[in-house]
């Protein structure tokens, strides 16, 4: 029972709980709403007293004897009045059935008719903004065009005291000018005549008028003093030097065929004559940047005669250096051509070292060819320098590249004499060095010579001999002749060497034995050793007579072999 109690009444208190948390949401969401609602009321209040009454007041008090701003003003009144008298009660209205629907506690229905509310706000907030500025247009329009007419006025001064200080630099424009200052006189006259007549959307255009008289007034005094120097001036008195340049380089021969110089200074004199048409009306569009357009032109003119004054001075240094060069080619081939028939007789040259010969005066001769075309083009004055010079290098180019092949020819050729003569005088040092060894042979009386001197002699003979043969022929092979050369340098160093050393090992050999027969008689094994070196030496084979030898003494004088080989030195 006590349990059951207990469970009841925690029930009760949950349920009075939540009555009492909805009560307070609810009465939370009604305040909120209710505050959204009174912020809506004020705007709309504020709406009602913003000042347009006020504004249309000052209209009305300049509508008098001007139907257009009349009419204007009864169209402001008009919308304002029906949003005063349609928008505004509407508005009321569902203000006050937004105020129903919160009592009610209508939640989809209060937040549709508050955005409802603040649309109809905003649009009207934006016609009445909309209707003030179009007033304030009209009555700021005295106060704002007087500050811009007076600022006018003082440019209009200052610009037309700039132009009587500088009056003769504008030349012929100056009645243009002139009227154009009384045409904005009268502009000052008519703008003074529209604001007494208070025809303020008149003033507007009158204003705007002056205001681009004046910058094109600016414009004017600015551009035409530097237009009039560049025409009358500058322009004249450079075409004059360009005119006169081209006429004293034209009979010095230079080609300008190909600037248009005449017919361009002929188009430049029409071009500005038209300019000046546009001057003579103030129409300045662009004619600054025309005028210096010619001048850069005849700038470009002065540069392209230097061009070509210094790319004659190359053309003639290029000339100078082409025709030494030819010269020293053409004595060259002549020298080959006169010396050919006689190096053929002399030396095996191959087809292809013929055919190189005669590729070399072909391509020559297509050379001259070339500079003598050119010598004519300069002889006509059909080609500037320029072309010219560049057709120089292109042969130079050409005669450069020939000349290097025509050395190497000539170095070919000077290479065959060197290996002739290198070759005799190798066989002649062969030669020496053969002597040499058959003196070391007969000098030292071996008591036999090996086989293997005998080979080596007869295999350097024969070389010697061959190379003997390879030069009385004709016309001579130097390539085989170099190939003999070495095969003989090789075989005589191979004779000399094996000379050296066989009679240096029997030299060794006989003096070992001689050393050791001290030896003899003491030791039984020294003397057999020394009896088999014995029968080796006289067999020829003294390399090996040698080394027996010092094995054999070593037992008795350990480090002998030293000794030995010192005895030579």
């Amino acid at each position: 029972m006590t349990k059951g109690l207990y469970i009841g009444t925690i029930i009760v208190v949950l349920v009075f709980i939540i009555f009492f948390v909805i009560f307070i949401i609810k009465n939370k969401r009604k305040k909120r709403l209710i505050n959204e609602l009174d912020k809506l009321e004020k705007e709309k209040n504020l709406l009602i007293n913003v000042p347009v009454l006020n504004e249309l007041s000052k209209v009305e008090a300049l509508v008098k004897n001007n139907s257009k701003l009349e009419e204007r003003y009864n169209t402001w009144k008009l919308k304002f009045e029906i949003i005063e008298n349609e928008t505004i009660p509407y508005i009321n209205d569902m203000l006050i059935e937004v105020d129903f629907l919160i009592d009610k506690s209508k939640s989809k229905e209060i937040y549709e008719k508050i955005a409802e509310v603040e649309i109809k706000l905003y649009e009207i907030r934006t016609k009445i903004k909309g209707i003030i500025s179009e007033i304030k247009e009209i009555t700021l329009s005295e106060e704002r065009n007087r500050s811009t007419v007076i600022k006018l006025k003082a440019l209009y001064r200052k610009l037309k005291k700039r132009f009587m200080d500088t009056k003769a630099d504008y030349e012929e424009t100056v009645k243009t000018i002139e009227l154009q200052f009384e045409t904005i006189e009268k502009r000052f006259e008519e703008f003074e005549q529209v604001m007494e007549k208070k025809d303020y959307e008149e003033v507007i255009y009158v204003v705007k008028g002056l205001t681009e008289m004046l910058d094109h007034m600016t414009i004017i005094i600015d551009e035409i003093p530097e237009i009039m120097l560049m025409g009358k001036n500058l322009i004249p008195k450079r075409t004059e030097d360009v005119s006169s340049e081209y006429i004293k380089l034209t009979r010095e021969g230079y080609q300008l065929d190909y600037l248009n110089v005449e017919y361009n200074i002929v188009e430049t004199e029409k071009k500005v004559n038209a300019i000046f048409d546009r001057v003579r009306v103030l129409n300045l569009e662009d004619v600054s940047f025309e005028l210096k357009t010619i001048l850069e032109y005849y700038d470009s003119l002065f540069n392209d005669f230097e061009t070509e004054k210094l790319t004659k001075k190359y053309y003639d240094e290029g000339l100078i250096s082409f025709d030494k060069k030819r010269s020293h080619v053409i004595k060259v081939l002549t020298a080959i051509e006169t010396k050919l028939p006689e190096m053929k007789k002399r030396y095996n040259l191959t087809d292809e070292t013929l055919d190189n010969i005669s590729l070399l005066k072909k391509e020559f001769s297509e050379i001259e060819k070339d500079y003598d075309k050119l010598k004519n083009l300069e002889k006509n004055h059909s080609f500037p320098f320029s072309k010219l010079n560049a057709e120089l290098e292109i042969i130079m180019l050409k005669l450069t590249k020939m000349h290097e092949r025509l050395n190497g020819f000539l170095q070919k050729v000077s290479n065959l004499k060197d290996d002739e003569e290198r070759a005799k005088g190798q066989l002649e040092d062969i030669k020496v060095l053969l002597k040499q060894s058959k003196y070391q042979i007969r000098k030292n009386r071996l008591p036999i010579i090996p086989d293997v001197y005998y080979t080596e002699l007869s295999e350097a003979s024969d070389a010697i001999k061959e190379i003997q043969k390879e030069l009385s022929k004709k016309p001579l092979d130097i390539d085989t002749l170099n190939v003999r050369v070495d095969t003989a340098r090789d075989l005589v160093f191979k004779l000399h060497n094996t000379t050296a050393e066989m009679v240096k090992a029997a030299l060794l050999s006989e003096y070992a034995i001689v050393y050791g027969n001290r030896y003899r008689s003491s030791k039984m094994v020294i003397n057999d050793g020394l009896v088999k070196a014995e029968k080796l030496f006289f067999k020829g084979e003294y390399k090996k007579s040698l080394e027996l030898s010092i094995t054999t003494l070593d037992v008795v004088e350990p480090g002998i072999h030293k000794k030995i080989l010192n005895y030579k030195k």
